[in-house]
């Protein structure tokens, strides 16, 4: 009875150690604080609450301010890790910025569901945007105006888009928005209206059409065929090493583990 004793407390310390090393150890403890991308927040809130779960002495924090004002925190070092929804520019990273690529996301095109347009071209997208088409009959739509609805400047959404369509400092919008939610609100509101959102921010208030043919899924952001697709980005100070407790959070969102928790977040994991 003592022998089998002995085995069962064995057996119990032994599991306590191997939950210890894929938990990050008991004495990992810390806050981890993030700040930046809007359209990051439902990824960010997987990644931390996975490792909250499993690291119950680490607290990990998120501000949603936009990817300019993340990027900029992590260089007054106001945060640990910036997230951006687009990659750093040659500036930011002549200024010690790194960006790490730990998702790919898709920027999908969202009509209201009463708009009959189902397939624009990128040409067409950005004539839109541009005002060189000003009404929805001109690409196969109804005989109406369109309502441009887009992100504000800063945005790594708005970035995204206007990088990729080649539309930087040429859109017109008839708003821009603080915020990714209210992008998909107003458009599901307005008939005319035509936005850009994370794949991820997709309600069943809009629809997302599909570019050049092909629409959004994480099939065709995988393989490249949908072309209107970003990096999400983790953004740190290059010659500063992370505390412990942001070093091991930013260890697991980079592993192989986090890929179900990427798909989950309705994003796409980076090729390994």
């Amino acid at each position: 009875m003592k022998k089998l004793l002995a085995v069962l407390i064995v057996g119990v310390l032994l599991a306590g150690v191997l939950y210890g090393c894929t938990a990050g150890g008991d004495n990992l403890s810390g806050t981890v604080t993030t700040d930046g991308s809007t359209s990051m927040e439902k990824y960010i809130g997987f990644m931390g609450e996975s490792f909250m779960e499993q690291n119950d002495g680490v607290e990990v924090t998120y501000n949603p301010t936009g990817s300019g004002s993340g990027i900029q925190a992590v260089l007054e070092g106001r945060c640990d890790i910036g997230l951006s929804s687009r990659d750093l520019k040659e500036e930011e990273i002549a200024k010690g910025l790194k960006g790490t690529v730990v998702a790919i996301d898709g920027i999908a095109i969202i009509l209201n569901p009463e708009n009959t347009v189902e397939d624009l071209t990128v040409e067409q997208i950005a004539a839109l945007y541009t005002g060189e088409i000003t009404n929805w009959k001109e690409v196969g739509g109804k005989d109406a105006p369109v309502v441009a609805i887009g992100r504000e400047a800063g945005s790594g959404t708005r970035d995204g888009f206007e990088s990729i369509t080649g539309t930087e400092d040429k859109c017109k919008y008839s708003q821009a928005l603080t915020a990714t939610g209210d992008v998909v609100a107003t458009v599901a509101g307005n008939p005319n209206a035509i936005g850009y959102v994370s794949l991820a921010s997709v309600s069943d208030k809009v629809k997302a059409i599909k570019v050049n043919g092909v629409a959004p899924s994480t099939e065709t952001i995988q393989d490249g065929t949908y072309e209107i697709q970003r990096n999400f980005v983790m953004v740190t100070l290059a010659d500063k090493e992370l505390s412990e407790a942001a070093q091991k959070f930013f260890d697991f969102v980079t592993s192989a583990e986090a890929d179900a928790l990427v798909k989950e977040a309705g994003v796409v994991p980076v090729k390994r």
